[in-house]
Order: structure tokens, then sequence, then C-alpha cells
């Protein structure tokens, strides 16, 4: 890498930047938390405390009934995983769009092989969803839309209410994958009837790695995913069936929640509008400054809702990890390339074989990065197309 200072434009994969405040959570945990719920010992309990405090937090950020409703998990995948799984069973029929990463997709193509129907509506060229089609493929008995909330590849942003509205007129539950959107796009699950909502603590929520979990709307019953300890019912031989222990077993991950729960802490006091707006801000200019770049072309960015952080491009014909090393090695931009393990919508973008590379935007980027990016870009952009054509001759 070019000696200077390296610029960040990966907060899709993990927000590498945390606050302070998130920094310091997570050590103070570490030096004083016991096992939560394990103990009535002053570690034992204040582990337990920041852990409730925690899912006081995440409810109020989704507008979940209560934070007894809040299923602490390792990540929006695992999350999902508990969902689909404890809904999705053989003779049943799911439904998700070509838009799913495969954090979504996986889970579902189990279920299918166990005996489940699994349908996906197609994603157009431009990464919309066509909702009339939804609407038809809902038209037969299904349990269960899953619905992604925004493209982690083009960062579009879908219509969740409308989804909504279309799976409970068909008798369907709702489950939203909130991984790129939880922090940067407002979801409120009471408002907006939302059954239930995975997300992740490791993106643009600025949590550590290994922290997430399962919003579940009240009269939505889940079966358990995982049985063992709980610290609760010790006695029975089934685990417990209250929420929100019913989906969780193991001691939790108490030093990664207290450093979700400083995340979120940041967030409400930034003011999420705040930071949807700054971050709305960045991914505009970028965007439009990459547009004006020769060979330069934008993925997505049609759908009805918007963008969130992301926005994915290619240059020319040129594989993507080819410009993404190159911005890496000679500018000390960090993107990601490749198919981000969404291998439905390359197939609609007509991108499987080069992949795309992913600029993804943070609150804690600036106007000033963004500027450097675009310079970067436009400076690799040029060198490649220059090497493509040389080796055209």
């Amino acid at each position: 890498m070019k000696a200077g200072r390296m610029i960040y434009f990966d907060n899709a994969a993990t927000t590498m930047k945390k606050p302070p405040e998130v920094v310091q959570a997570v050590v103070e945990a570490l030096q004083s938390f016991g096992g939560v719920g394990r103990g009535v010992h002053g570690a034992s309990l204040s582990a337990g405390m920041a852990v409730y405090e925690a899912r006081e937090a995440v409810a109020r950020l989704f507008g979940a009934p209560s934070a007894a409703r809040v299923a602490f998990c390792s990540n929006a995948t695992e999350a999902l995983n508990v969902a689909i799984a404890g809904l999705v069973r053989p003779g049943e029929r799911a439904v998700t769009t070509a838009a799913s990463h495969n954090s979504v997709l996986r889970p579902l193509y189990r279920a299918r092989a166990q005996g489940a129907d699994v349908d996906i509506l197609p994603v157009a060229p431009d990464a919309s969803i066509n909702y009339d089609a939804l609407e038809a493929l809902l038209e037969r008995p299904t349990r269960l839309l899953v619905a992604t909330h925004a493209s982690n590849v083009t960062g579009d942003v879908y219509d969740i209410e409308r989804m909504t509205h279309l799976a409970h007129a068909h008798g369907a539950l709702l489950l939203v994958d909130a991984a790129q959107t939880a922090g940067v796009v407002p979801l409120d699950m009471g408002t907006m009837g939302l059954d239930l909502v995975a997300f992740t603590g490791h993106k643009s929520l600025f949590g550590p790695q290994g922290t997430g979990g399962l919003c579940v709307g009240e009269g939505v019953e889940v079966p358990r995913y995982k049985v063992g300890g709980s610290g609760i019912k010790s006695y029975d031989e089934e685990h417990p069936s209250t929420m929100p222990e019913r989906l969780e077993a193991g001691t939790l991950n108490g030093h990664g929640i207290a450093g979700l729960a400083a995340g979120i802490a940041y967030l409400e006091r930034v003011g999420l509008d705040a930071v949807a707006t700054q971050t709305h801000a960045l991914v505009e200019r970028f965007e439009a400054g990459a547009r004006q770049i020769e060979g330069v072309r934008i993925l997505g960015g049609q759908a009805d809702s918007g963008r969130c952080g992301i926005v994915a491009l290619n240059v020319g014909d040129v594989d993507s990890a080819v410009v993404s090393a190159a911005l890496n090695a000679d500018f000390g931009i960090c993107t990601r390339a490749g198919a981000h393990c969404a291998p439905l919508m390359h197939q609609a973008l007509g991108t499987m074989d080069q992949g795309a590379v992913r600029f993804s935007f943070s609150h804690l980027n600036t106007m000033d990065e963004v500027e450097e990016g675009l310079h970067a870009l436009s400076q690799v952009a040029a060198a490649v197309l220059k090497d493509e054509a040389r080796a055209g001759v």
C-alpha cells in the first residue's frame, strides 16, 4: 500500500472506525463482567444488567414490543438461520427475492432440501423489484416472506412497508434482513407492522463483530434453534420456552453486547436522522463524481426507496478484483470486490464473472475522503482501461 493514511470504504462488511465510547465499553466489560445470568455476585449482576440495557436499546431502535422480544445472536446470519429454520417447515412455503444475501438463500435452500417450497422473485437488471410480481407469488399459501431491506451489493433500499402489506394481505409473516440498514435507515416494527427483524452489530450500529440478534413481534412464536445452558430452569429437560431465553443458549457475548449498546447510544446521541443525512450526502457526492469518470458503470440505484451507504461499480470489463487491488496498493483506498455473497443479484446485474467494486460509507467518513476516493478511482480507471486496451491489441 502507498505510504500515507488508509481510507476505509468497506463499512458494509464491518465498520472499522468506532466511536470511542464503544471501545471504552468493551474494555470496561472485559475488565469487570462475569457470566451473564450465571450468578448473584456483582460481576455477574453487572453483566446481566448491561445485557438487559442493551436489549432495551435495541427495542427502542427498532420499535420492538419489549426488551424481552430481543434475542441476541452472533450476527444477522445466525438470526436469519434461527428464524428461517424455526418458521419454514417441510410442506410449508417461503418467498424471497434475488436481492437476498447467502445468509437468507442458504437457509432457504436447506429448508427446500428438507421438503419446504421456496420461490425467489427475480430482480431486474437495474436492481429494482416488481411488487406486482411479488404479490402474484404470495397468492399461493405462504408461511414466510424474507425481505432484504437493502441490497448489500448495490445499496438499493426496498419498500419494506409495501412488502409487509403484501405479506399480511396473503397471510404470511415478514422477516426483514436489516444487516445493511440497521443504524442508517429507520425501521419501526410497530408503525411498519414488521413481524421479525434480523440485525447485525458490526456494521452501521458500530458494535463489535460477534454481535447481532432477532427482534420478534408479539404473537410471533419462533421455535427453539439451539438448546443448552440458559441460567434458568436448569432441572427441566427442555430448554426454556420464555423469550428471550428460548432463542438464546449458552453464555452470551456480554463484552460485545456492551459495545453494541454503546454504539446504539452513540446513534441516539447524534440522531439517526443526522447519521442518515450525512451518509446520504457522502453517497450522493461519490456517485455523482464516479459517473463522470470514463469507463465507470454504476450498478443499481433504481430502487424506489433510495440507497443506503453503498455504491457499487465496475470499470469497463476489468475484473473487479484488479480495480480494488489497485485502489488499495496505489492509494490506500479500502473497498471490497467480488460476489459479496449475493450470487442472484450478480446474475441479475450481469456481473457474475466480473463481480463488482463496492464502496461503502460510514457516518464517520468525511467528504474529503470521498474526494480522495474519486481522485483515486479516476487514476485507477484510466490505468486499468489503458492496460485492457493494450491487452486487446
